[in-house]
């Protein structure tokens, strides 16, 4: 960036996530950041002087698309300063070293900070890696956004985790549990709905152990629930033994602005996978915590994780964990193929499933998945829902149900109605989604 054409604008950055929504949520704090040191936000895969890929490793199939897209960004901006930083920065930083033209490495305990080694953007004739040992304390993100942000968005409220069931890397990439300061989180809350934001998706690595100042999970919901314009709440997962039994009741009181939704990982319907797994709940215990909590909150949506191929696990197994989905009011389930990651308990283990039959049972998992959103959404045809209706496409308005049906409206002007609420009456179900027609807008 020190050629006289490059003086005369601004520097152009341009960012990238890999990964689960609270990279996203991340990954949108250090845009900010970016565009109050005065840079330029371009579109990932434009020209650009600065590029910022902030990666995951929570499989083998993630790092190697971190590596590929590392590698394009690398193809079409030669000349830029590549920063990678995350989880694989964290776990993988010698591979991601070895990567020609990478200019720094940042694991995730500083990775908020990487403008501060960036410098004046001048390309290093070696990686520089930074990769310290991840904080045990509660922490701040300092959030300073300005400009106009009218769509759904991630509040990151909670960080790492102290479960370590034996396939998971994440407690190694991120750490122990800690969660955000409440009053920089809140800070953060009152500037996205200044913004225009209108509901906000809770995000972190265990959400259900947040505690700080006093609150745990449902003191915060609350909290969030008495700000002013903030029409929508969404906690994105949370494990099934830290939910307490009254987020329902909230979820259920058309007033409170925590929506029915409930994301639970299963991860396997075997009692034997899931006490090798070191999951603390059995088969039964999930399944009845579903069962009444779909009964206590009218229209919940609940959807799930479940992982095929974990070491030892027989076709026996993989049919508990079809049956229990199919026998419960699952609407979508995430269907993960078990990887083995070096520093895992798993990974130790000598009764690994052949990869060929581990893809075999994903790909029957992953129909079962479709037939169950197929499921969810005919149950919803003929009603009246409220939307928030998203980025607006040529002739379409897309958004959410409240209890995360997917809408497509037809309509002459959509961005009329981007980023406000409406009643939609739905119609027929359409590939991932469901049409519908708008009935009113809400405001």
């Amino acid at each position: 960036m020190s050629t006289s054409a490059q003086d005369q604008r601004r520097p152009r950055a341009s960012l990238h996530t890999l990964g689960c929504r609270l990279n996203q949520s991340e990954t949108l704090a250090l845009r900010e950041k970016l565009v109050e040191a005065g840079y330029e936000i371009v579109p990932f895969g434009q020209e650009a002087d600065l590029g910022i890929i902030n990666t995951c490793t929570v499989t083998a199939q993630a790092d190697s698309k971190c590596r590929q897209t590392i590698r394009n960004f690398i193809k079409r901006n030669p000349e830029a300063f590549t920063a990678v930083v995350g989880c694989y920065s964290q776990m993988g930083a010698k591979e991601v070293a070895s990567i020609e033209g990478v200019d720094l490495i940042v694991g995730n305990q500083d990775k908020l900070g990487v403008l501060d080694y960036i410098g004046d953007g001048e390309k290093n004739d070696l990686p520089v890696i930074v990769r310290e040992k991840i904080d045990r304390r509660d922490f701040t993100m300092n959030f300073a956004g300005e400009r106009p942000f009218n769509q759904r968005a991630n509040l990151k409220v909670q960080d790492g985790c102290d479960f370590v069931c034996s396939f998971c890397i994440i407690p190694f990439a991120r750490g122990r549990a800690r969660s955000r300061d409440l009053a920089d989180l809140m800070r953060e809350v009152d500037s996205q709905v200044s913004r225009g934001v209108r509901e906000l998706v809770l995000t972190g690595v265990n959400i259900g152990t947040y505690d700080n100042s006093g609150l745990d999970i449902l003191g915060l919901v609350d909290a969030l629930d008495r700000v002013d314009g903030l029409d929508r709440i969404r906690i994105s997962s949370i494990e099934p033994t830290t939910v307490p039994w009254a987020l329902f009741e909230r979820m259920a009181d058309p007033a409170h602005a925590l929506l029915p939704y409930l994301h639970l990982p299963l991860q396997s319907g075997s009692d034997k996978v899931l006490e090798q797994m070191r999951r603390r709940y059995d088969a039964t215990a999930w399944a009845d915590f579903v069962q009444r909590a779909a009964e206590a909150v009218p229209d919940l949506f609940v959807g799930t994780d479940v992982m095929v191929g974990f070491p030892g696990e027989t076709e026996e197994d993989f049919q508990d964990s079809c049956r229990l989905l199919l026998d419960n009011p699952v609407a979508w389930a995430h269907v993960f193929t078990y990887s083995e990651r070096e520093g895992t308990l798993a990974a130790r283990r000598d009764d690994h499933v052949p990869m060929r039959e581990r893809h075999r049972r994903s790909a029957r998992l992953r129909a079962l998945a479709e037939r169950l959103r197929q499921r969810w959404h005919e149950a919803h045809l003929g009603r009246e829902m409220r939307v928030l209706f998203e980025d607006p496409r040529e002739g379409i308005a897309p958004g959410l149900t409240d209890n995360y049906v997917r809408v497509v409206v037809p309509m002459p002007d959509p961005v009329s109605v981007r980023n406000r609420l409406g009643r939609v009456r739905l119609q027929r179900v359409s590939a991932d989604f469901v049409e519908g027609e708008l009935v009113e807008v809400l405001g």
